[in-house]
């Protein structure tokens, strides 16, 4: 089995920082800009392809069974690209956070969110700590 650090991540291969690199330099930025763009064009590749489908499919089955399966898939189809489409706005949010130089900080305490969590997750804004203490908040509170 591959290394995490071995893993491609939409196509392109981690970041190796080196060991006088300033954290979030020009490179590192346009590493993860770079993700986010490979990731943000394969979700627009999946609803283009799922608009064409569902043209394509557009059916009337005169089975009932048919029909409502037909929809039931349809229907999912839609709710997974209202996702990707939520996604897409977070993905266009954190490219302007890139050029914007305020990538890469947490947005709750300051301190770096570092390179391993950013690359497992790109649109993180904060660091695991941060994130850790939110999610245990929202449990209570729920």
């Amino acid at each position: 089995m591959a290394k995490a650090e071995n893993k491609v991540i939409h196509g392109i291969a981690p970041y190796k920082a080196k060991k006088i690199e300033k954290y979030m330099s020009d490179k590192q930025r346009e590493h993860f800009r770079a993700i986010l763009r490979a990731w943000r064009k394969s979700l627009v590749d999946d609803v283009s392809r799922t608009l064409h489908n569902m043209q394509d499919e557009n059916i009337n089955h005169p089975d009932p069974t048919d029909r409502a399966s037909q929809e039931t898939d349809m229907s999912l189809e839609l709710r997974n690209r209202d996702r990707e489409r939520k996604l897409l706005k977070k993905i266009d949010e954190t490219i302007s956070r890139i050029d914007g130089d305020d990538y890469g900080w947490c947005e709750s305490c300051g301190v770096e969110i570092g390179i391993q969590r950013l690359e497992a997750r790109p649109t993180a804004e904060q660091c695991v700590d941060c994130k850790t203490l939110n999610e245990i908040k929202e449990r209570q509170m729920s």
